[in-house]
């Protein structure tokens, strides 16, 4: 279904007539809509979600049951009188974004009357796409309150929102999904986010929204009101590996550095195309840790991918150097190093703040390891070297 906002309004329309002179001087009736929005709404949805395989990837639905329940105080303006309107043409009115996401028939119960819905709205002015149905008024329901509930199962992708088009209105949201996004024109004044799920929870009234519950015309864009959650995915196996590959730059730096200290305290050479070497099996890293992860769990991805390939750059400086000490500073330099971004990739709110923190010390130790070396010196002699 990709990623679909699902939004849902409830209102109420008449049609009306009224007199008015046209351009050749004569009175002629023109039809105008009169919308009714309920004076109060409550609305209670429980997302369920539900991960679904498709090929290598995951894509995050969700089905949700919402129920609504509210009243429409009828008032007419003033300057419209009963006996203009066509009563015969009153529909109660919801719209939906996405038919795609309903599940089942949606019932209304209408002051009392069981009202099926059916696909289509009697005018654009109200939404775009939407249900309707024909209710049964009379004059003397007017000045009265006229209550109404219903429920609804839908279902979508990531995101549910609505928009709260009544005088007064009280939305609660809850979920098994700890990862929740609140987003749109209104955030909860009141909301819970555990491991085990969330709930939220908006209000709104008449002092702030800025239209009243009996309109004429909608003169304001309905979408600026809507509000919600989306369901935010934990970062993935490819967010992850791309959080691993900002630190390339460390991973090469590093190992190239240690390469080049050993290799002048040992007074025995690294050639260029060793460290091109070195640099690739670096680089080769990363794609062992995407391809594997996409098979695998990211942790045990990351472990392989890191042991493959500390593995291969220690025993090839063994290879080089001719000492197992050698190599054992390599894999534990190196061990280290990959545990350091593993921390940090799977930190969330503090990675920045950890990472800078390590970075900064890690740097430090490669400068007070290597600041005796005689860096001028290509030839080995002479150079003093102060290890820690």
């Amino acid at each position: 279904m990709g990623n679909t906002a699902n939004r849902y309004r409830a209102l109420a329309l008449h049609s009306y007539t009224i007199n008015a002179t046209g351009t050749d001087g004569k009175i002629e009736k023109l039809q105008r809509h009169l919308i009714l929005l309920p004076e109060n709404l409550n609305v209670t949805a429980n997302m369920v979600p539900e991960e679904r395989p498709r090929s290598i990837y995951k894509v995050l639905l969700y089905k949700s049951t919402a129920t609504a329940k509210g009243n429409f105080i009828l008032q007419l303006p003033k300057d419209i009188d009963t006996a203009s309107l066509q009563l015969n043409e009153a529909r109660i009115c919801m719209g939906v974004t996405d038919f795609k996401g309903i599940e089942e028939k949606i019932a209304i119960n209408f002051n009392g009357s069981i009202i099926d819905l059916l696909p289509g709205l009697p005018s654009k002015d109200i939404d775009s796409n939407g249900l309707s149905a024909t209710i049964n008024l009379s004059t003397d329901d007017f000045n009265k309150t006229a209550a109404f509930d219903m429920s609804l199962k839908i279902k979508g992708s990531e995101q549910l929102h609505f928009v709260p088009l009544a005088g007064n209105s009280n939305f609660n949201i809850q979920s098994t999904w700890s990862n929740p996004s609140f987003d749109g024109n209104s955030l909860p004044g009141e909301r819970e986010v555990t491991d085990n799920g969330f709930n939220a929870k908006w209000t709104f009234n008449k002092a702030n929204l800025p239209f009243a519950t009996t309109l004429k015309d909608f003169n304001f864009k309905k979408d600026d009101f809507a509000f919600g959650v989306t369901m935010v995915q934990p970062a993935d196996q490819y967010a992850k590996t791309m959080r691993s590959v900002k630190y390339a730059i460390l991973f090469i730096g590093l190992t190239f550095c240690l390469f080049f200290i050993v290799e002048l305290m040992q007074k025995k050479a690294f050639h260029p195309v060793q460290y091109v070497l070195v640099g690739i099996a670096l680089i080769i890293f990363f794609t062992l840790l995407l391809s594997i992860s996409e098979f695998l769990l990211f942790d045990a991805a990351y472990l392989i991918a890191s042991t493959a390939t500390v593995l291969l750059i220690a025993l090839y400086a063994k290879g080089h150097f001719a000492s197992w000490k050698t190599a054992g500073v390599f894999a534990g330099i190196l061990g280290s190093l990959y545990g350091f971004i593993f921390i940090l990739i799977r930190l969330e709110d503090t990675a920045l703040l950890v990472g800078s923190i390590g970075l900064f010390a890690v740097l430090a130790i490669v400068m007070y390891v290597s600041r005796k070396i005689n860096w001028y010196n290509p030839t080995f002699q002479n150079t003093t070297i102060e290890t820690v």
